[in-house]
């Protein structure tokens, strides 16, 4: 028999590390303890949260048993099993009620007269089971040494923890791949579609397509407003890392001494307010994308560290002496002249040459050849679609007009003025845009005078200053090359504070 036990138990172990199911897992311990135990029967019960004792796994029992669910006050017996954390004994003068009384399938199970044997089952202490024996045989278990039941029991416990942590594990991934999916699929909706038929436009396309299914990193460069995470969407969406997320981080939006923990995550207690560990963008990005918008704007400080994480896959979160790597292809935009700021220092060279892998320039919307008719017809049945006004249309001489300017916010410029001009025919009950509802209180593009143009009609206060303000903020971008900071340095604030006054008031870059 002591032979027989050593089998069994290493057969119980290597069960703990198998890619067996939870139910055959189960199965193969009451399996087990049947060859060793002088048993007729035996249960396995798992104490779920809500209180119960559920029985997954039986032998000598009938089935229908594993469709039941037992409360512990109404069974005393199952009860002070639970209670107590030495094996129980049961002898055959017991009177309390049998929790399986009539379910047997001995032959003998009508006679009523058996002994039975319980434990409970925990794990660091907390209540994980039970196990419940019995036997047809009176004073059966009297001869089992405690040790031989206990050792059992440790195991037993240790396979529904581990069952239990691999249950668990893979709900908690199946719920984050769902919530990824979902995230990739909003993601995409929100992506838009790159608009146009100039041979311009056409390029790019090709450009995108050439580079998208390699790992290289991709650099983009192009004026404000040109549509630059347009293209990187579209790099990403055309890779082979498409059904992983693309991460957006925008460099110029990183917190002043948060940023690269923003980037490569913390640990607890690296800083002050750092109450748990936490992932940073790259981390989050691991095998898909990571989208690193106005990259001109990183500080010298957090360039190194990207490089290293270019250069050798791997990173350190704040606080920490551990390196983790990481696999995550490398998208990055910026407005500047990486180029020019290598040459003054401030921006390093290194960096740079292994961003530039593969450079896309996206033209600006004055040299794409014919494109404003169609960017114009896709941006105004966005709007026809959200006011439900299905016979909104632009005049052509407004389409002219639109055609002459030189449209320095670009794309995104093009469809601020559009979508305004659109509400004020709204407003006007017409169902033409014309030219003057390109002229109430905005100048169409191009035409904007050095002072602010006032209202020819009642408006609310609150709505002319936060016109002029987001007037001022796209002048300034405008004079500073698209570059938030030396658009605040022109408007003599605070980087961050014009940042988020833009955000708030609609205007991006």
């Amino acid at each position: 028999m002591h032979q027989n036990m050593n089998k069994v138990l290493l057969d119980i172990a290597l069960n703990l590390s198998s890619n067996l199911t939870s139910e055959t897992q189960y199965q193969h311990l009451i399996d087990g303890i049947d060859q060793v135990f002088p048993c007729d029967a035996s249960a396995l019960f798992i104490f779920d949260e809500d209180g119960f004792l559920t029985p997954v796994a039986v032998k000598g029992l009938s089935s229908s048993v594993l469709g039941r669910r037992f409360f512990p006050k109404t069974h005393p017996r199952l009860e002070a099993i639970m209670q107590s954390k030495q094996p129980v004994r049961f002898d055959a003068n017991c009177e309390l009620p049998d929790p399986f009384s009539g379910v047997l399938l001995s032959e003998e199970a009508e006679l009523d007269v058996h002994d039975c044997l319980g434990c409970s089952l925990h794990v660091d202490g907390q209540l994980v089971g039970i196990l419940t024996l019995d036997s047809m045989t009176v004073g059966a278990f009297d001869a089992i040494e405690s040790v031989t039941i206990e050792t059992f029991a440790a195991l037993a416990a240790a396979t529904l923890r581990n069952i239990g942590q691999i249950k668990a594990l893979k709900a908690q991934n199946k719920k984050q791949k769902h919530v990824t999916e979902t995230l990739i699929q909003q993601a995409r909706s929100k992506e838009g579609e790159m608009v146009g038929l100039s041979p311009q436009i056409n390029q790019l396309r090709n450009n995108i397509a050439t580079v998208a299914q390699s790992d290289y990193a991709v650099l983009i460069t192009g004026e404000t407003g040109v549509g630059k995470e347009l293209v990187a969407h579209s790099v990403h969406a055309q890779s082979h890392r498409n059904n992983k997320p693309m991460i957006y981080v925008n460099c110029a939006a990183l917190p002043e001494g948060l940023a690269e923990s923003e980037l490569f995550g913390h640990v607890k207690g690296a800083f002050t307010g750092a109450n748990s560990s936490r992932a940073g963008k790259f981390e989050l990005a691991d095998g898909g994308t990571i989208f690193l918008d106005e990259l001109g704007e990183l500080p010298l400080l957090l360039q190194a560290k990207l490089l290293r994480v270019i250069q050798q896959g791997e990173l350190q979160r704040v606080g920490s002496d551990k390196h983790l790597l990481v696999n995550v292809r490398i998208v990055a935009a910026t407005n500047r002249n990486l180029e020019k700021e290598v040459e003054e220092g401030s921006f390093r060279a290194d960096l740079y040459h292994r961003l530039n892998v593969f450079p896309i320039a996206v033209p600006p919307l004055r040299k794409r050849e014919g494109d404003i008719p169609v960017l114009a017809g896709y941006l105004l049945e966005k709007v026809r679609s959200q006011f439900n006004i299905p016979n909104l249309h632009l005049h052509p001489k407004a389409l002219v007009q639109l055609e002459n300017q030189r449209w320095p916010g670009n794309v995104r410029e093009l469809e601020h003025t559009l979508t305004r001009a659109a509400l004020r025919a709204i407003q006007d009950n017409q169902q033409m845009i014309r030219i003057n509802h390109f002229n109430g209180n905005l100048e169409i593009a191009g035409n904007r005078s050095s002072q602010p143009l006032l209202p020819k009609e009642s408006h609310p206060m609150r709505d002319l200053v936060e016109t002029y303000q987001r007037e001022l903020i796209v002048h300034a971008l405008e004079k500073s090359n698209g570059t938030w900071s030396q658009a605040a340095s022109f408007l003599q604030m605070d980087r961050g504070n014009l940042y988020r006054m833009g955000k708030k008031l609609g205007v991006s870059n």
